[in-house]
Parts: C-alpha cells; structure tokens; sequence
C-alpha cells in the first residue's frame, strides 16, 4: 500500500535522455504484468487508464463534475477508469465541491455562507480549496474501498490537498507581523494548512486501521513547502496570495510502517527514484539494472537478492487509445496555472517579472512541456520545448530538456547537437554530460559512453545516474577519488 500525500512537480527538467526515451513503465503496469494485482487512485497522468491486472482510477476522476453533464454523460468517462464499468462503481463515492458543508469547510477557514457558495473558479481561493478537500475524500474513500473489496498486491492512493492547500494559503502559515490585505486573509485562511495536515493524518489513520500484518504502508511526498513565507515586497505582488512552485523544497517525508519494515529504523538521503526498487524488494521483484535507484534494505527486513533484470521497460500493454480530452484538460491546465505551476501569458517571465508576480511561475511553461512529456506526448513536448528555446537561446537547461524529447523520439543527432550547445553555455552541466553518455550507449559506443558517465560523476560526484551507470558499466562509480586530505578539501570546496 502506498500513499503520497502532494503532487508531482512536472518540471521535466533535466531528466536523463534514458528517461526520456520511452514512456516509462509505472509500478502498477511492471507489477500488474508480472502477476501481482494493483489499483492505483488518483495519481498524476494516469489518464487515459491503462489497462492492468485490477484496477486504475485516473486523475480525471475528479475533474469531470466540470463537464455541464456532470457525471452523467458516458460519452464523458471514457478513460477515466479501468475497467470501464468501475466507473459505476465508485462514482457515488466521488464528491464535488459542493458537497462541502459549511460545517466542513469551518474547520479550516473561517469565511461567510455567500463566499462558500460563491460560483466555482479554480481562481477563487474558497471554491478551489473545497475542490482540494472533495477531492481528498473522494480519492479517501474509493482507495479503501479497492482495498476492502480488491485486497490488491498494490494500493498507490494520491492526497494531494496539503498541496493545494500550501499553494493557497502557506504564506499565512504562522506569519507574524502581517497587516491589511494579508492580516484579513490570515484571520479567514490563517490555519487552514494545519488543519490540513491534521485531515492527511486521519485519512493515513484509516488505512492503517484497514491493513492487516502482511501489509506494507509507505507514506512519501516529492518535494517539500516554504510555508509561511512572502515575497520580500509584497506590494510588488499582483494579489498578494497565492504561491508558486518557487516555493517547493527538495526535501520531502518518507514514512514506512508495517509487513518487513525494521522497527525504530532511520531512512538517510533517500531519493525518489529508490521508491521503486523498494517496492519491487517488497514485492519479492529484482531491481532492472537500467532503474535508477536502490531499494532502501537498511530499514527493510526482506531476502536479500543479487538478481537484477536487464530491464522492465518495453513489451507490455499499451494505454487505449484516446482522442484528446478538451473539456477536461483545459481545467486541470487552469488549475495548474492557478497554484502557480503554468503561467498565464503563455510565455516565460522575465527576469524583472520573476519578483513581481506569484501567481505567474518563471517555470510555468517549462512546466507544462514537462507535462506534456509525462503525459506520453513527446512531440508536443519538444514543440514546447523549441518555442522556450527560441525565446531563451542561452538557456542550457531547457536545451538539456529538448535534447531528452528529441531523444524520446529516436533523433539522436539532434539530441547530440542540443546537448553540446547545452555543455557550451554551461560546461558543469552535468545532466547534458549524463544525456550524452546515455546517447552513446544506444549507439553502442560503450567506451565513449563510460567516458561521458565519468565526467559527470567528476564535476558531481554524487550524481546518481551516472554513478549507476558506471556500476552497470564498469563495476565501480569511482572516478579519481581524492587521495589525500588536501585533494578530500579541494573537492569538498568544489562542490559547494
């Protein structure tokens, strides 16, 4: 059983071109293909739903209230579950934000019966914020109810609320010394986040309740919040609330509990891409050696195992075929753009803009091309990816990103090309270094690709793609450790 409790950032910038080859497989399809049964609620771009041995309930399950036939029209679930008939079945367990009472709502913001019924808008902090407590619930109920009638192999359940909810209201998060405008807001939206909080920690209390001893709970988030931060101006700020993914921390909370989790264990430096390996270990699966990762054995009680598999990707059962959701993806865009993830002006801010507005991210159009390509949409992504270029010619990153979606797209030249524009503006670009190794290797260059892999390590060396290739490779990560103590300073000095 896993749970996350905030959405994934889709920066998609500086993924590893082996990222970006393929779509890559999620644990439920590696799982699902290998036997085990799963059911996966809510999570990030899981729609159209794939098919898999049990059960997806898509992200869009809880946009489609938007539709002016609600949940009625079946023209209008197509994708949105897997099987299709599973619609029926959980659909009243879905709630809207009308569905929130007024004595709900009084235990995280204090505002009239007129503002709580006032017309939904993603824009319109009170609405948006019953939108993230529905949905919540929603994703609550139908989860423990897979897991009551289902008892899959795997449960992923995505509460995303205590995000939204830090989006809307965390620069009120215990802030001292506010007036006017944000003293008002803080008196109404002031302990929201807290209370939050405390709702996510009752909902894990239900699963636990629901787990049986041969259950696993795993309890992750992808980034972490700035809260109770502003702006150092906030008169510069377009409507003084609301905060971008520029407040987001790498930093995030790991939980593990239960079936073959060591009592009292500490989980250091762990990172994201370790989650999968963990629950391929939980699960009694190998690690692929093209997965980069570990699985976290240091608090886990299981078997120890050598096997490796070459890799899970490829095979496998493709995503049904689905023409282009237009009601809903615009409304899933426009609450993106609301948090601050996407800009408004379809272009990316500029520098001078950057301090002045909060609600138009500098990221927001990388942003969405990140999104287009973790939506399995590599060429739009690069579309997006050429126009930033065009506008931003100097950026390394992004050509870092354009050479990953041109590599998704099997034009490795091109790829190569962007890369080494990217390693001439920004010669420590580590991930244009990792990308070109990466490149190399499909092509069959092992010595050139175990050189490119290197170097990266050199300039980071605790960058962990590479290190895992060069393990893969060579049988050691190591390049040219220091060897004496003024060499141990001379690198330390160097990375910071």
């Amino acid at each position: 059983m896993v749970s996350a409790t905030s959405p994934i950032s889709p920066t998609g910038e500086n993924l590893p071109v082996t990222s970006h080859m393929r779509k890559v497989k999620a644990l439920w399809n590696i799982l699902s293909e290998r036997g085990k049964t799963v059911a996966s609620v809510g999570w990030w771009a899981t729609w159209p739903a794939e098919t898999v041995k049990g059960a997806i309930v898509s992200d869009h399950t809880c946009y489609h209230f938007l539709f002016p036939q609600g949940h009625e029209a079946a023209a209008d679930t197509k994708g949105v579950t897997y099987p299709p008939e599973l619609f029926a079945r959980i659909q009243p367990l879905v709630r809207r934000p009308t569905d929130i009472t007024p004595a709900e709502a009084a235990a995280y913001i204090d505002v009239t019966p007129e503002e709580l019924n006032r017309p939904f808008s993603f824009d319109d902090d009170v609405s948006h914020f019953r939108w993230a407590l529905a949905t919540a619930d929603s994703y609550r109920r139908i989860g423990l109810k897979l897991w009551a009638d289902e008892k899959p192999d795997l449960l992923t359940t995505y509460i995303e609320a205590t995000d939204s909810v830090a989006h809307l209201f965390g620069h009120l998060f215990r802030a001292e010394g506010l007036s006017g405008e944000l003293l008002a807001q803080q008196r109404k939206f002031g302990g929201a986040v807290e209370a939050m909080y405390l709702h996510a920690d009752l909902i894990l209390g239900e699963y636990m309740a629901a787990m049986d001893r041969n259950t696993t709970l795993i309890v992750l988030s992808d980034h972490g919040f700035q809260l109770g931060a502003l702006q150092d101006d906030p008169t510069k700020t377009r409507d003084m609330r609301r905060v971008s993914e520029r407040f987001h921390r790498e930093d995030g909370i790991l939980y593990m509990y239960g079936r073959a989790v060591k009592p009292a264990g500490r989980i250091d430096q762990a990172v994201l891409v370790d989650i999968a390996p963990t629950v391929l270990a939980l699960s009694g699966l190998p690690r692929a050696a093209d997965m980069p990762g570990r699985a976290l054995t240091e608090v886990l009680d299981v078997p120890a195992s050598g096997s490796v598999v070459a890799s899970y990707e490829g095979g496998g059962t493709a995503a049904p075929s689905t023409t282009q959701d237009a009601a809903v993806d615009p409304q899933i865009l426009e609450r993106l753009k609301s948090l601050g993830y996407v800009g408004d002006t379809g272009k990316p801010a500029s520098p001078s803009a950057r301090t002045e507005d909060t609600t138009s991210s500098p990221q927001g159009e990388r942003n969405l091309a990140g999104l287009l390509f973790e939506q399995g949409r590599p060429a739009e992504a690069l579309a997006a990816y050429e126009k930033l270029v065009k506008s931003e010619p100097d950026d390394a990153t992004l050509r870092t990103s354009m050479a990953g979606a041109l590599g998704a797209l099997g034009r490795y030249d091109e790829a190569m090309k962007q890369l080494d524009a990217a390693i001439r503006l920004d010669p420590l670009n580590v991930e244009a270094y990792h990308n070109r190794g990466a490149v190399f290797e499909r092509r069959n260059d092992r010595k050139a690709a175990i050189e490119e892999y290197r170097r990266a390590v050199r300039y980071s060396p605790q960058y962990e793609p590479s290190r895992r290739a060069l393990e893969r490779l060579t049988g050691s990560a190591d390049v040219n450790p220091p060897r004496d103590e003024a060499e141990k300073k001379a690198t330390a000095l160097a990375q910071e």
